[in-house]
């Protein structure tokens, strides 16, 4: 069979595939493939290049703290706070809180990427309590127990802790560096659970009648349902002080917001850098409670 094709000629099927791009062997049309041009893709090169530049701080931290860390994780079976235990229980002196946080910071800066609170932003923290001789102490967020070996050493005579941390496996490794400090369960009290089902129970399980400081350094973006939490549940006397690590990086706009617009808390912020990224902006809140009225 032959059809006629667009000058009036007759041709065969199999010429006229071929022609309109199909081949008498295959069924299927030929791949259009279309390549960028080269002068397109150098054009994208100093934006790319500029990127780089720019944001290289931003690149570093993630190859640290997921690349990096994921193969880790599955080359030794372990996590990264159950490595950096590892580290603590040999080169870290027992019942030596200081000795331990220090050998935290090591290690950190040496090894592995910890993202833990660090000196600096420590140093806010140590200052303040000092500065509040708190009764009772609330951290949301224990992770490696890094904030809660700060709070605790300068804590007064008979103040206590409870620290609550959200992940078991983490929490466990918390509690072997507590205990390894020298703390037992009457100062540091770790609850394990989340945020958001431990606050209604502090009253009525722990003995929680009112935290004087709260420390907020689990994840921004559960700060102002916390928070919230606690005004409702009335933990918070008036004069009491909640910080918050991390409003800027990765950041609690939310959180800072409510903060600034309620007219419940005086605010102030510490600006700081990222640990070991200081070019990376961060800072900590800090608000004090004028109560609910």
């Amino acid at each position: 069979m032959s059809i006629v094709n667009a000058t009036g000629k007759g041709c065969t099927n199999d010429q006229e595939l071929v022609g309109v791009g199909f081949s008498p062997t295959s069924p299927h049309p030929k791949a259009q493939v279309r390549t960028m041009s080269p002068a397109i893709a150098l054009a994208f090169l100093p934006l790319v290049v500029t990127l780089l530049v720019r944001y290289r701080h931003y690149f570093r931290l993630l190859m640290r703290t997921v690349l990096l860390r994921s193969l880790r994780d599955c080359l030794s079976g372990l996590r990264i706070e159950e490595r950096a235990f590892s580290y603590v229980l040999t080169h870290a002196l027992p019942g030596d809180p200081g000795h331990i946080l220090t050998t935290l910071d090591h290690w950190s800066s040496h090894f592995e990427y910890l993202g833990h609170m660090g000196p600096v932003k420590g140093q806010i923290l140590m200052q303040l309590v000092e500065e509040k001789a708190p009764a009772c102490v609330l951290e949301l967020g224990t992770y490696c127990g890094y904030s809660t070996l700060l709070i605790a050493h300068i804590l007064p005579p008979g103040s206590r802790l409870l620290t609550v941390e959200q992940d078991p496996r983490t929490a466990a490794v918390a509690e072997k560096v507590i205990r390894l400090a020298g703390f037992d369960e009457h100062t540091v009290e770790l609850i394990v659970g989340s945020s958001e089902k431990v606050i209604p129970c502090l009253r009525a399980q722990h003995q929680l009648s009112q935290a004087d400081l709260v420390l907020l350094a689990h994840r921004p973006r559960y700060y102002l349902q916390d928070l919230q939490l606690l005004e409702a549940h009335a933990l918070l006397p008036a004069g009491a002080t909640v910080l918050a690590d991390h409003v800027l990086f990765p950041g609690a706009p939310r959180f800072l917001q409510y903060a600034k617009s309620c007219g419940h808390y005086h605010c102030r912020l510490h600006h700081t850098g990222l640990l070991d990224f200081p070019t990376i902006k961060d800072g900590i809140a800090q608000l004090t409670y004028a109560g609910p009225g």
